[in-house]
C-alpha cells in the first residue's frame, strides 16, 4: 500500500467533512459563511500541531504560516496558497465521498438510491486513469477537491520536509484563504505579512497544469425596469422587465457563451435571472484573455443598454459592472519566468510532465501576481470542478504533493 497516497486520502476527507461552500450574497462578511472559519481554527491548530511557526489565524479567515529553513542558509521565501471555501454552484456537503479502489473503466453507480450514475460517454476523460483508485462523492454534492485537495498536498508536503530533516529547503510560507471562489479571496491577504518572494497557488485542475495565463474578469449586473399593467389592458402600456432580460440575451454574440469557447476564447456567461414584470435582474460574467478585447466587451454591454434606453424608453436598463481580477501572463512574463521555470523542472523531477495552458479562470493568484507577489498555478489532480461529478484521482494528488515538495527542495 502507498503510504503516502493513504494519508493523502485520510487528510483530505478530513478536509471535506466542514462544508465551507462561500455565498457570494454575502458581501459584507469574511468570511461568507461560518463554516469556512470553523475549518480555518481547525488548520491553524493543525499547522501548530505539526510544528510550524508563526501560525496566524486573523479575523477574516486567512491562515499563514512558516516552515523554516534547514539548509543552513538563507534563501528565496517560498508561498504555496490554497482556498478554503468550495464553489456555491452545487451544494456543498454534507460530502459523502465514493472511493473507487482500480477503477475498471466502466460506468459508475455513484447512488443506487437516487439512480446517481457517472457516465463514461459524458466524461470519457475519466478513462485515462483506468486502474487508479479515484475519489467521487454520490453525486448529491460535489467533492470540494476545489481547493481542499490544494490544501491537502501543500499540507502533506509540509509533514513529509518535517519528518525528512534530509531533505534540505529554504524559507517556506503556507496561505489559506476564504471566498476564492466568490472573488473575494484577496480581499484582505496581507502580502507584505505573508512575506513570501514568490508563491505559488496550488489550485488547478488535472495532472500536470502549470498555468501563468488567466482571464481578465469583470462581474456585471444588468437591472430591467419594466411597467406593470393588469394584462386585460396592458396593450401598448406594459413593459415586460423579463420580455426584456431575454431579449438582451438574444442580442449577446452568437456563440460566445462558456459552452462554444474554449483555450483564449472570451464569453459572456448569464449565471443567474430573477424577477417580475416590473424589475428583473441578470448576473453575468465577462471574461476574455486579451486586455483590449475584454475592454471592448464592457463597452458593448454599454452599448446595448444604450440602444435598449433609446426602444424602451430612459431608464429601462442599467448596467452596473466591476473588474475582479486581471491576466496574471504580463506581471510573470516581466522578470518573473524563473518561477516558471522552477516548477516546469520540480515537476519533471516527480515524472510529471507540465502542461502549459491558459487558465479558463482566475485564482487568488492572478490578484497576488498584480499586489507584488508573482504566483503561478499548480494542478491538485482533480477534474469536474464546481459540481455533483466532481472527481480526484489519488495518484494525481500525490503527484501534486510531490511537486511541492520538489519545488520547496533546494536546488
Amino acid at each position: 500500500m502507498d503510504t503516502l497516497q493513504e494519508k493523502l486520502l485520510h487528510r483530505f476527507e478530513e478536509y471535506i467533512s466542514f462544508n465551507t461552500q462561500s455565498n457570494e450574497t454575502n458581501t459584507q462578511a469574511s468570511p461568507s459563511t461560518p463554516g469556512q472559519m470553523v475549518l480555518a481554527r481547525h488548520l491553524a491548530d493543525q499547522l501548530k500541531a505539526l510544528g510550524l511557526s508563526d501560525v496566524s489565524l486573523d479575523g477574516h479567515g486567512y491562515v499563514m504560516a512558516t516552515l523554516p529553513a534547514n539548509n543552513g542558509k538563507e534563501g528565496p521565501v517560498i508561498g504555496f496558497i490554497s482556498h478554503m471555501d468550495t464553489a456555491p454552484d452545487a451544494p456543498g456537503g454534507p460530502v459523502k465521498p465514493v472511493l473507487v479502489r482500480n477503477y475498471d473503466g466502466k460506468d459508475i453507480v455513484l447512488n443506487k438510491e437516487q439512480g446517481i450514475l457517472f457516465s463514461t460517454r459524458d466524461f470519457p476523460e475519466v478513462l485515462q486513469y483506468k486502474g487508479q483508485d479515484i475519489l467521487f462523492t454520490d453525486g448529491t454534492t460535489l467533492l470540494g477537491a476545489d481547493d481542499k485537495a490544494g490544501i491537502t498536498a501543500i499540507v502533506t508536503a509540509v509533514e513529509y520536509l518535517l519528518d525528512h530533516p534530509e531533505v534540505k529547503h529554504g524559507p517556506l510560507r503556507l496561505g489559506f484563504t476564504p471566498d476564492e471562489e466568490v472573488g473575494r479571496g484577496t480581499r484582505y491577504f496581507d502580502v507584505e505579512k505573508f512575506g513570501a518572494d514568490f508563491a505559488y497557488t496550488v489550485d488547478g485542475g488535472e495532472l500536470g497544469g502549470l498555468e501563468y495565463e488567466n482571464f481578465n474578469a469583470a462581474n456585471a449586473v444588468i437591472t430591467f425596469h419594466g411597467r406593470s399593467v393588469h394584462t386585460g389592458s396592458a396593450k401598448g402600456k406594459m413593459k415586460n422587465a423579463l420580455t426584456l432580460a431575454g431579449e438582451w440575451q438574444e442580442m449577446l454574440p452568437a456563440g460566445e457563451k462558456p459552452e462554444y469557447t474554449e483555450g483564449r476564447e472570451g464569453f459572456f456567461h448569464v449565471y443567474g435571472i430573477q424577477g417580475s414584470v416590473e424589475t428583473c435582474r441578470m448576473d453575468m460574467l465577462i471574461r476574455d484573455h486579451h486586455r483590449e478585447k475584454f475592454q471592448a466587451r464592457k463597452a458593448l454591454l454599454e452599448k446595448m443598454a444604450e440602444f435598449f434606453n433609446a426602444k424602451y424608453g430612459a431608464g429601462s436598463v442599467e448596467v452596473s459592472c466591476h473588474d475582479v481580477y486581471y491576466n496574471m501572463l504580463s506581471v510573470i512574463e516581466d522578470g518573473h519566468m524563473d518561477v516558471v521555470e522552477r516548477a516546469k523542472k520540480a515537476m519533471e523531477k516527480v515524472g510529471v510532465t507540465p502542461v502549459i495552458s491558459p487558465i479558463r479562470g482566475g485564482t487568488d493568484g492572478a490578484v497576488l501576481s498584480y499586489k507584488g507577489l508573482p504566483c503561478p498555478n499548480l494542478f491538485t489532480g482533480g477534474a469536474n470542478f464546481h459540481g455533483r461529478f466532481e472527481y480526484l484521482p489519488l495518484p494525481s494528488l500525490k503527484k501534486a504533493c510531490e511537486t511541492v515538495i520538489a519545488i520547496a527542495e533546494e536546488k
